[in-house]
């Protein structure tokens, strides 16, 4: 399973968005943070920012709406140069029809789950998307502290997926640094969403590098992982 960092650039200087988002090209994705103040309280960007970073950088673009209404905003941010878009589902109305729609627009489909939303009542969901977004903080602000208390939510998450044999990334996002990112990994995610991690680090891009050598060491020795 190949291990993925996306670093968020909620965590950047959003005076030089554009050098920040290339400081950090080493990485598989760029994550987006989208918050309205209304789904979480706080306030950060929207879809002009996305059409200015998707001309900015070569790294391709992963949007977590932490939004009211995805229903109606999540095409806007694939048009607007987004590659992967990431709805909740405590505020989505049709996460199905959602999920096929940032699809056939040509986007990845991911879902997330905030740390008290159990994901078993949407196993059935899961053929349709192409990520599965486990928050491990309370969405809304960078910097918090991870919540170890989400590593058997992780693992559940990762049995369910491999008891569907579904292709299906499993991402983290919340307090995923270098004293984290193992335990993620072991538990079962591939996909780790780092903020104050690399941009509070000296050379973001060795931030990166360094995540990915201790994400990488712990899946070859997860017993998950093995078994693939």
């Amino acid at each position: 399973m190949a291990v993925q960092i996306n670093p968020s650039i909620l965590s950047a200087d959003f005076a030089r968005l554009a050098d920040e988002a290339r400081a950090v090209e080493g990485a598989d994705w760029l994550h987006v943070d989208v918050m309205d103040n209304h789904f979480v309280p706080n306030l950060t960007l929207g879809v002009p920012v996305v059409e200015s970073l998707a001309r900015a950088t070569g790294t391709p673009l992963d949007c977590h709406l932490m939004i009211e209404d995805p229903d109606r905003w999540a095409p806007r941010y694939v048009e607007a140069g987004a590659s992967s878009v990431t709805f909740h589902v405590e505020a989505a109305a049709a996460p199905v029809r959602l999920a096929r729609e940032i699809r056939a627009k040509g986007a990845r489909a991911s879902m997330a789950l905030k740390p008290a939303t159990p994901v078993e009542p949407y196993e059935d969901l899961l053929p349709e998307l192409d990520m599965l977004l486990v928050m491990t903080v309370e969405p809304g602000f960078g910097g918090q502290a991870f919540l170890d208390i989400m590593l058997p939510k992780i693992r559940r998450t990762r049995e369910l997926i491999d008891k569907h044999g579904l292709q299906l990334w499993l991402q983290v996002d919340g307090g995923v640094s270098a004293e984290t990112i193992e335990r993620c990994a072991d538990a079962g995610a591939d996909v780790f969403v780092a903020g104050s991690a690399v941009y509070g680090a000296q050379d973001p891009a060795e931030a990166v590098r360094a995540l990915r050598a201790r994400a990488q060491t712990a899946t070859a020795r997860a017993s998950w992982a093995c078994d693939h």
